[in-house]
C-alpha cells in the first residue's frame, strides 16, 4: 500500500471511529433510559421474563462470532482463502443464529402478553435490545456484501481495508452485547 492509499485508509478509519463514538453515545443514552425504567412499578419485571438458557446460547453464538471473524482476518492476511471464507461464513452463520434467538425471545415475550406498551421496563428493553439486533441485521448484510466483493475480485488491498472497517463494527456490536448482558440480563438472572 502506497502513502496516498494509506492516508486515505487512515481517513476512512478515523471517520468510522467517529461514527462508532456516536453509536456508543446513543447506546449509553439507551442504557441510561433502561436503568431509569427498570424495574417497573407495575407489570412484568425482568426476573419474570428473562430466561437464562436463551441469554447463554445467544451470547455464545454472538461472542464466538468475533473469534471466527478474527480467524478469518488472519487467514486473509496469510493468503489462506478457504480458511478466510470459512471464518467469514461461520461469523455470518453465528450472527443469524443469534438473531434467531432474539426473535424467539421477543416473540415469547409478546405471546406472554409482555409487549412494548406494557410498562417502561418492557419499552426500554425492546428499544435497547431491538436496536442492537438491528445492528446485527445490518452486519449480516454487510458480510453478504463482503462475500460479493471478494468473489468480484476487487483489489486485495481495498478488500482488506473494507474487512478491517467491518471488523471494527462487528467487534463494537459484540462489546455492546457484553454491556447488555451485564446491565440488562445478569442483575436479574443471578
Amino acid at each position: 500500500m502506497n502513502r496516498a492509499e494509506q492516508a486515505l485508509f487512515n481517513d476512512k478509519k478515523m471517520g468510522f471511529f467517529i461514527y462508532l463514538g456516536v453509536e456508543a453515545i446513543m447506546f449509553a443514552v439507551l442504557f441510561a433510559t433502561y436503568l431509569i425504567f427498570t424495574p417497573a412499578s407495575n407489570g412484568p419485571q425482568p426476573s419474570e421474563v428473562f430466561e437464562v438458557k436463551t441469554v447463554i446460547l445467544s451470547s455464545f453464538f454472538l461472542l464466538s462470532s468475533s473469534g471466527t471473524l478474527w480467524l478469518g482476518e488472519r487467514a486473509l492476511k496469510s493468503e489462506k482463502q478457504t480458511v478466510f471464507l470459512t471464518g467469514l461464513g461461520i461469523t455470518m452463520l453465528f450472527a443469524i443464529i443469534f438473531l434467531g434467538f432474539e426473535v424467539y425471545e421477543f416473540a415469547s415475550f409478546v405471546r406472554e402478553g409482555h409487549g412494548m406498551g406494557v410498562n417502561g421496563f418492557m419499552s426500554s428493553y425492546y428499544v435497547l435490545v431491538g436496536l442492537h439486533a438491528a445492528h446485527v441485521v445490518f452486519g449480516i448484510g454487510w458480510m453478504a456484501v463482503l462475500f460479493v466483493q471478494y468473489f468480484r475480485q476487487i483489489p486485495r488491498t481495498l478488500f482488506t481495508e473494507k474487512l478491517s472497517i467491518f471488523s471494527y463494527y462487528w467487534h463494537f456490536v459484540d462489546v455492546v452485547w457484553v454491556f447488555i448482558i451485564g446491565i440488562v440480563y445478569l442483575p436479574y438472572l443471578l
